[in-house]
């Protein structure tokens, strides 16, 4: 079963982590990563931009309509997905408990309903 593991945590401003917790934080996800990889459950993992760096496009009315910014203001954003193959929920769980942004926000675990792969959509 393939699940999203979606984390949301509030963005820090600028300069507000200091260097180090900046690298301490990497060294943590990449080794979070390395464990997902070496248990095989690991299909893919992004970090996202900050917000700031974020358009929205939607359509309404039949016309396009592109802006700068996330849809909705809120006060946690989506930072980063790890999408996993895991047997069941209980796994996925296991693995969201230890990713290391559950420490500053939400790990949201989330099944995913079809996925685009070999060239068609899973059911």
């Amino acid at each position: 079963m393939r699940y999203a593991l979606l984390m949301h945590y509030g963005e820090p401003a600028p300069g507000e982590l200091d260097q180090e917790t900046v690298a301490e934080a990497m060294r943590a996800f990449d080794a979070y990563a390395k464990a997902l990889r070496e248990a095989g459950v690991l299909l893919s993992a992004d970090v996202l931009q900050p917000t700031d760096m974020t358009t929205t496009v939607t359509l309404r009315e039949g016309s396009p309509r592109v802006q700068d910014g996330p849809f909705a203001a809120t006060k946690e954003a989506l930072a980063g997905i790890f999408l996993i193959d895991t047997p069941d929920l209980d796994d996925a769980l296991g693995w969201a408990r230890k990713c290391p942004g559950a420490q500053w926000g939400v790990i949201e675990v989330r099944p995913v309903s079809t996925a685009f792969v070999g060239g068609a959509w899973t059911r």
